[in-house]
């Protein structure tokens, strides 16, 4: 059978459905990627004619997602429209949005190709695991959720030839993502891991965290490297230095066999000297930690992130001695913190030296303990089509002068790499009327500290030329971003509105919309 998978463009390629699509090749089915805005996707659709179409996506964009499936729908009538991915994991009843026929709950490996196998046969989906569906009548029927995949070598590489025959911004970037696990051992309150480990599948951390073998990993970087451009690797697992054992021979064995720069994201109450010794003799350039709050009760007894400033300064201070760029990971405006708590956040990363300041605006994603919290404190949003698209532009929970958070992280990481600028932000951050200009200049500065660390890969890997000069790298950055950004940005309002004039018939919704 063929089957389609349909995105918007994203900040880095989509492993889970290159997974997926590694999985449907296997069992002998078609498979193919659009990305929209495409001026030619009608084109495109009706000329690969699939008998399946599935989408994959987080909470924000569902509405989005519903507009672009009804737009298919009218076009290709009796295809078969599946939802996947984290929104419909722990919100199942997004089922019931008109024009979908079924969604996959949790991994989706094995379920997507039952599911396509059983189709092509004419067999019952009933007893197809993770899988839930509509029949003819419109009756929902909703499976158990399988056994998580414990060997993950076992299922091959993922098909990146999906993502990067449909997109050269893909293809042609030389950072590509590689993940080494799955799972995570900690309960942060924020994330959707202790929602899955405990809610969906009810498995101990032994079960939950897995990883794939040394062997395994550089084999696939080999292989991408042989076949696209690469000259840096970004590692996207929650926490890279999670096992010894493991790192000891990805240390002795990155540099010799694959010898690329990469980055990585650490626990900071797991760093020890010897993780950085490590990480710097395979040839890590860029670390990150998750500093998440200075303030202990909110990073602790909020958040649940079981770490001391303690152990956060000492792995900041490691990491620094080492000569690797140090990156944080920052939350702000979480249920029932100050303004000042956030404040104190940005002393902390100044204090720590930190070179390249990353903050995220708390949301409380369906089914997480956050999300417990803030219906608990009268926070929470009332409906999933309020919560924002993005998490780092505006925040869902209503907290009191709720612009003075969204505006303190568009400052950000600016007074953390000039803090001289503080007193500045502290009055700054009141105006509602420079939201925008503020949105802007977060953007571009964080497109330059991305251009720096573009200079540290390249220095690494000994790279030369016009096109590694900051400003030149940065002129570049601004101008491909700016395009995708404004043309999807105009494509996901134009499908949320059609979804909301469609399915929710509300006037008032999608004028909202453009405010």
């Amino acid at each position: 059978m063929r089957v389609l998978f349909l995105s918007t463009f994203l900040a880095q390629e989509p492993l889970g459905v290159m997974y997926l699509s590694g999985a449907l090749k296997a069992a002998g089915h078609e498979t193919k990627m659009l990305f929209v805005p495409d001026p030619l996707f009608p084109r495109k659709l009706k000329a690969f004619a699939p008998d399946v179409v599935c989408y994959s996506f987080t909470t924000g964009v569902q509405t989005a997602i519903a507009g672009l499936n009804t737009l298919v729908k009218k076009m290709l009538p009796d295809v078969m429209s599946v939802a996947g991915g984290a929104h419909v994991t722990v919100v199942p009843e997004f089922l019931q949005e008109p024009g979908f026929d079924a969604i996959c709950r949790g991994e989706g490996e094995g379920a997507i190709v039952d599911f396509v196998n059983a189709l092509e046969s004419g067999g019952d989906l009933t007893g197809i695991p993770n899988i839930s569906f509509k029949d003819k009548h419109g009756v929902i029927h909703e499976n158990e959720v399988r056994p998580l995949i414990s060997d993950l070598d076992g299922l091959g590489f993922c098909d990146r030839a999906l993502v990067y025959d449909a997109s050269d911004l893909y293809r042609n970037s030389e950072r590509k993502v590689i993940k080494t696990d799955r799972g995570c051992p900690m309960n942060c309150s924020f994330c959707f891991h202790h929602a899955w480990k405990k809610k969906v599948y009810n498995v101990t951390n032994n079960e939950y965290v897995r990883r794939r073998s040394v062997d395994h990993v550089i084999a696939e970087a080999k292989q991408l490297k042989e076949n696209y451009p690469l000259t840096f690797v970004h590692f996207l697992d929650d926490i890279f230095n999670i096992n010894m054992k493991w790192l000891r021979e990805f240390a002795r064995r990155w540099p010799v066999e694959v010898g690329l720069p990469f980055d990585a994201i650490l626990m900071a109450n797991m760093v020890q000297e010897e993780h950085i010794e490590l990480l710097k003799q395979a040839g890590c350039i860029y670390a990150r930690i998750a500093f998440e709050a200075a303030n202990d009760h909110m990073r602790n007894a909020v958040m649940k992130k079981n770490t001391t400033r303690e152990q956060l300064v000492r792995a900041a201070t490691i990491i620094k001695r080492h000569g690797i760029r140090l990156g944080s990971l920052n939350m702000l405006g979480g249920p029932g913190a100050s303004i000042e708590d956030d404040l104190e956040t940005i002393k902390l990363n100044i204090e720590c030296e930190v070179d390249h300041p990353l903050a995220s605006l708390l949301q409380p994603y369906p089914m997480t303990d956050i999300n417990d919290i803030t219906k608990e404190m009268g926070l929470a949003t009332d409906t999933w089509e309020e919560f924002p698209t993005l998490f780092n532009r505006t925040t869902s929970i209503a907290l009191p002068h709720r612009h003075h958070y969204e505006n303190l992280h568009k400052w950000f990481p600016i007074v953390v790499r000039n803090p001289w600028l503080l007193p500045v932000a502290r009055k700054a951050i009141r105006s509602k009327w420079l939201r925008r200009p503020y949105t802007w200049m977060y953007m571009l500065y964080s497109e330059w500290l991305v251009t720096e660390q573009n200079g540290l890969y390249n220095r690494a890997v000994g790279a030369t030329g016009l096109g590694t000069f900051a400003p030149i790298d940065f002129l570049r950055r601004v101008t491909t971003k700016g395009v995708v950004r404004i043309a999807t940005t105009v494509a996901g309002k134009g499908a949320s509105r059609l979804a909301l004039r469609l399915n929710l018939n509300d006037e008032r919704v999608m004028n909202h919309m453009d405010t």
